[in-house]
C-alpha cells in the first residue's frame, strides 16, 4: 500500500466519523449475523479416531502401495526398450519418452514413499495407542486394587459395620 493510499484512507475514515458513520475497525472479526453465541465443542463434535479408523486407513494405504509397485513401475519395461530402440533409430523421440519414464520413476516412488509412510504411521500410532490403553488400566486397576486394601468395612456397602456395634445388655 502506497502512503498516499493510506493517508487518503485515513481521511475517508475521519469525514465518515466526523459524519456519524461506523468507526474504522483494524484487526477484527465481526459479529455473527444471526447473533448467536460461538458453537461449544461439544456441539460442533469432537475428534474421535477408533482403532478400526486407523487400521483401515493404514491398510488402504499398504492395498495402494502393492497395487502401485505391481501396476505402476516402468522401469525394465517396453517403455524403456522403445525409448532405448528409438533412441538408437536417431530419432529425438527416444531421449523425451526416457525423460518421461524416469520423471514418471521419480514421481511414482514419492507415491510409494508417502504410501508406506501413511501406512507405517497407522501401524505404531495404533500399537502406541493400544499401550497407552493397557498403561491406563494397569494404572487404574492398581488404585481400584490399592483402595480396596483400605476399605474397612466388614459388610456390605452402605451397612453399618457390625464391629463397632456396642454390646447391647439384655
Amino acid at each position: 500500500m502506497a502512503w498516499d493510499e493510506w493517508e487518503q484512507l485515513k481521511s475517508d475514515a475521519l469525514t465518515r466519523q466526523q459524519s456519524g458513520a461506523a468507526h474504522m475497525q483494524l484487526n477484527h472479526v465481526p459479529d455473527d449475523p444471526g447473533g448467536g453465541s460461538p458453537a461449544l465443542p461439544g456441539q460442533t463434535g469432537d475428534l474421535k479416531v477408533t482403532q478400526h479408523d486407523l487400521t483401515k486407513i493404514g491398510s488402504q494405504a499398504h492395498t495402494l502401495y502393492n497395487q502401485l509397485w505391481d501396476k505402476a513401475r516402468l522401469s525394465n519395461t517396453s517403455v524403456d526398450s522403445a525409448a532405448s530402440d528409438l533412441t538408437k533409430q536417431g530419432f529425438a523421440l527416444g531421449a523425451g519418452l526416457q525423460h518421461v519414464s524416469g520423471k514418471w520413476d521419480t514421481q511414482l516412488n514419492s507415491l510409494l514413499d508417502a504410501c508406506a509412510q501413511i501406512s507405517n504411521h497407522m501401524q505404531v500410532t495404533k500399537k502406541i495407542h493400544a499401550g497407552d490403553d493397557a498403561y491406563i488400566q494397569r494404572q487404574m486397576s492398581s488404585i481400584d486394587t490399592l483402595e480396596a486394601g483400605f476399605d474397612e468395612r466388614v459388610g456390605g456397602p452402605g451397612k453399618h459395620n457390625p464391629a463397632y456395634d456396642t454390646p447391647k445388655k439384655n
